[in-house]
């Protein structure tokens, strides 16, 4: 496979997997890792990954899960562009699929209740002003230049289906307006995980399961 300038194939270290990444643009960190092994996808189920990046959660939960297929859905054609090569160099052409679109789009790019499992590592960072380059992949990836939080939550519900399951990776500082965001579209939050850096700091992301149309009980995992 070819690689353009200042790109690279990193180890997945899962499946002999392998993953295109180009330095200087935005690259996966442990988030991603980490909301791979949190979402829960079963035996047969269709996933759809808001916000794929170049495409490493839907490459890492075809390793883990028994899912039937996998979709992620990246508004930067040259992330897309990545992810679809990296699609290929894994041979998981019939499992995983890469579409260009926005996230605000997704309802009707995919219909209504097309998905068993949605994931999601948004943009963490609501503060746009003061940007250099608020088109730059990375600024895109960190911040709510192109998406905000309700649109990722509203989408995300629409293609659910009932009784589907939300799997989201955050900053524990916007708990409260994730949590107040996803009961305003039908979502019920049911499951949560703080993840800390060290032993003795506090809690740098929050991992959190919710289903739409659920009933109202929240389970915290010990981290």
């Amino acid at each position: 496979m070819s690689l353009g300038g200042d790109e690279r194939i990193d180890d997945l270290q899962r499946n002999h997997y392998g993953i295109i990444q180009k330095k200087g643009a935005f690259c996966f960190g442990m988030d991603a890792v980490l909301l791979s092994g949190f979402a829960v996808v079963k035996r047969g189920e269709q996933v759809l990954d808001l916000g794929t990046g170049t495409g490493i959660i839907p490459i890492l939960l075809t390793a883990k899960t028994e899912g039937r297929h996998f979709t992620g859905l990246e508004i930067q054609e040259e992330s897309a562009d990545m992810a679809r090569r990296s699609v290929a160099y894994n041979h998981l052409e019939e499992k995983v699929e890469i579409v260009t679109g926005d996230i605000k789009e997704a309802g009707k790019l995919f219909g209504p209740a097309s998905f068993d499992v949605v994931t999601s590592n948004p943009p963490y960072m609501k503060e746009t002003h003061g940007l250099k380059n608020p088109g730059d992949a990375k600024a895109i990836a960190r911040h709510e230049v192109l998406c905000t939080l309700e649109d990722v939550v509203r989408e995300g519900t629409r293609v659910l289906k009932p009784g589907g399951r939300f799997y989201m990776v955050h900053r524990p500082r916007r708990l409260i307006e994730i949590i107040q965001t996803m009961k305003s579209h039908g979502l019920e939050p049911k499951r949560m995980k703080l993840v800390h850096p060290y032993r003795d700091r506090e809690a740098n992301m929050v991992l959190i399961e919710a289903v739409r149309g659920g009933g109202p009980l929240l389970k915290v995992e010990a981290r």
